[in-house]
């Protein structure tokens, strides 16, 4: 075939590619975070709560600002109002002095300004101005949990993936050795056992890759969950299980948590927040100013224009204070709940960060005994594939029974899924400590 016939070919199966299935997607650990991201619900969630937050705090910020409302009416009378008089005989006589109208309408705009609200207002906009910065830390709390759910999520794949293959490797070795077991059978160098034990253990091989194949799938399953695709989407994603070691210091992991942890800037906020809420209560033991003014209209047509007995418009300013100054302990009673609940969210915030310390020492501790394990299964592949090639050279020079092979075997499989095992722990370790940090991107 020339050099034009191979690119015509080639053109022709990447057109065809998406349609026959034969490339799937490879996705990287960050093409993987990216779309988890973009996708997720709880993150969507997290973000509507800071609409929320927002929405709230731009309501507390209108307590500061004067309030205006207005109302029309209409009033009618079974009579015109008046009153009836004696008169002053005979220069005045007796009768009834009409006062008003029976079809009465007025309209009335009023704007009221606080001036002094014993700090209440000023308060309940800081609480809320808290409750904004909680929900935004909140968001990012969720932003690192999906983060670290990707990477574990991420991380099984390439583990099952690992096994599937040492699942496969076995099979193909099980499968070579009974072919020599049923040369040896037919010339009657071997007893039937052995011949029907490598059978067995090639029976029992198929079944692990079976086993193996189904978690690959389940893996992949769980993926495609957290990146809200279809469960039997075959994406496929990049090898990076590889050992670096991490070289922090449990000191500096645990100073990197106490600065960076969502969830203790959380607890810091909801104690300033409670604080601000002892304000708002406290506001109460004070009276309320406000300086209000109002325009009226009146008349006795809709067009409030007017009436002979009645100017058609009047205004009136007012400066107001009010107190309630008794309330049978009301206030008080609300200022002690709100201060229980700032020492709660004061313990609150002393309990989280002793799980944390602890969170950050588990995972500190379990990623160090990743790493050991990584260099141990390192050197058991070695001593096993060793072992392996001995028992096999023994067997071929008749000097050793099946059972010694399919044992070396079997311990070589062991070997090699241990070391997948072990080195998908480790990352998997690295990410839970990076998200106890707070610093997991």
């Amino acid at each position: 075939m020339n050099f034009k016939g191979f690119c015509i070919i080639t053109l022709f199966a990447a057109l065809l590619a998406p349609f026959t299935g034969i490339a799937a997607d490879t996705l990287t650990l960050e093409e993987s975070i990216d779309i988890a991201l973009k996708r997720s619900l709880s993150i969507s969630m997290a973000r509507e709560g800071v609409k929320g937050a927002e929405a709230r705090k731009r309501e507390a910020m209108t307590g500061f600002l004067p309030k205006m409302n207005t109302a029309y009416n209409y009033t009618r009378l079974n009579e015109d109002p008046g009153f009836f008089f004696q008169g002053i005989a005979p220069l005045i006589p007796a009768g009834t002095m009409i006062t008003g109208t029976k079809d009465n309408y007025n309209w009335v705009i009023e704007a009221r300004q606080p001036v002094f609200a014993g700090g209440g207002i000023l308060a309940n906009y800081q609480a809320n101005k808290i409750a904004e910065d909680a929900a935004r830390v909140e968001e990012t709390a969720k932003i690192q949990q999906v983060v670290q759910d990707v990477k574990i999520a991420y991380f099984h794949i390439l583990r099952a993936r690992r096994i599937q293959e040492t699942a496969e490797q076995s099979v193909e070795m099980l499968n070579a050795h009974l072919g020599i077991a049923r040369n040896y059978y037919r010339v009657g160098l071997i007893p039937k056992n052995d011949l029907l034990q490598a059978e067995v253990e090639l029976a029992n091989g198929k079944q692990a890759l079976v086993r193996a194949k189904n978690a690959v799938t389940l893996a992949k399953s769980q993926f495609n969950t957290l990146l809200r695709r279809d469960l039997s989407d075959g994406a496929d994603v990049v090898d990076i299980l590889t050992y670096q070691p991490m070289k922090q210091s449990y000191e500096a992991c645990l100073e990197t948590a106490k600065q960076n942890r969502p969830e203790l800037k959380m607890a810091e906020l909801a104690i300033a927040q409670a604080g601000k809420l002892v304000k708002a209560a406290q506001s109460d033991y004070f009276p309320a100013v406000s300086v209000s003014g109002n325009y009226a209209r009146f008349g006795d047509n809709p067009s409030v224009s007017g009436s002979a007995y009645k100017d058609m418009e009047s205004w009136t300013v007012m400066a107001v204070a009010s107190w309630n100054f008794w309330e049978w302990g009301k206030t008080k009673y609300r200022v002690d709940a709100v201060r229980a609940k700032e020492r709660q969210a004061a313990d609150a915030a002393r309990e989280l960060q002793d799980r944390v310390c602890l969170e950050i020492k588990q995972a500190y501790l379990a990623l160090e005994e990743d790493a050991n394990q990584i260099g141990i299964s390192q050197k058991v592949i070695e001593q096993a594939e060793e072992n392996f090639r001995i028992s096999e050279a023994r067997y071929k020079e008749r000097v050793a029974r099946s059972t010694e092979v399919l044992d070396a075997q079997t311990l070589l499989t062991k070997a090699k899924s241990d070391y997948a095992n072990a080195l998908a722990d480790y990352h998997i370790s690295q990410a839970k400590l990076q998200r106890a940090m707070g610093i997991i991107k």
